[in-house]
């Protein structure tokens, strides 16, 4: 079973908020798959991290660029796995949901805390995970950064 942490976004955007996410991710060398609701929004998460500055270096692909297999992070509107990667770290965006959940060991299931219709839909899947087994955390974006709920 994977370990979900549910990131409620109160204080900016997913590509705001991802980069950091992304930037500790490599820092514990580890690989990540972002999947995101369609192809546009690839492209736009594509520009977006080329363009991040905290951290200011995010390698990265697409389907469009090729060559998965050496890249630390992969953007995708593919659910799939294995990934093409091999990453054992998975963002979901847009309230995307995988079938692969347990076949990665962490997942990130971003969501906007200023999206009534969002919050609701991050409590089912919520409650979907709790349901299948999965090990949940819930963390909100704060002045400080993120802070884990109790």
């Amino acid at each position: 079973m994977a370990a979900i942490g549910f990131y409620h976004l109160t204080r900016s955007g997913p590509d705001a908020a991802l980069p950091r996410l992304l930037g500790r991710t490599l820092a514990a060398s580890q690989r990540a798959v972002v999947l995101c609701a369609g192809d546009d929004r690839v492209r736009a998460l594509d520009a977006a991290l080329w363009a991040s500055n905290d951290p200011d270096w995010l390698p990265h692909g697409t389907a469009a660029s090729g060559d998965a297999d050496l890249q630390p992070i992969w953007l995708t509107a593919t659910d799939a796995l294995p990934a093409p990667n091999n990453a054992r770290f998975l963002f979901l965006l847009d309230g995307r949901t995988s079938e692969h959940l347990a076949g990665f060991d962490r997942v990130f299931d971003l969501f906007d805390g200023q999206d009534a219709g969002s919050v609701d839909a991050a409590r089912a899947r919520w409650l979907a995970a709790k349901a299948a087994g999965h090990t949940l955390s819930y963390w909100q974006q704060s002045e400080r950064g993120w802070e884990k709920a109790p």
